[in-house]
């Protein structure tokens, strides 16, 4: 099973190569080095600000909005007293 991280990096790659964009091409967009996208694409291994970076560069900014944003519930009555 993969990891998270590595199922990540896959589909940044994909939305990468559905963009046509090289790996040098997201680099100079995103300002993140060519290394770390190489690396990032390999293992998975990545800084959150390039993330972000990469993200807004691929469209998928908004997407961080959603992360932990809904929360935990721990029973059906949380979230019906919640609605």
């Amino acid at each position: 099973m993969l990891s998270i991280n590595q199922e990540l990096a896959n589909r940044v790659r994909a939305r990468r190569k559905e963009g046509k964009l090289s790996q040098a091409r997201m680099a100079s967009k995103s300002g993140v080095s060519l290394g770390s996208i190489k690396r990032f694409e390999l293992t998975g291994e990545i800084s959150l600000s390039s993330l972000l970076r990469i993200a807004f560069v691929l469209g998928f900014e908004d997407d961080f909005k959603q992360l932990f944003s809904r929360k935990n519930y721990q029973s059906l009555d949380e979230i019906i007293d919640h609605e």
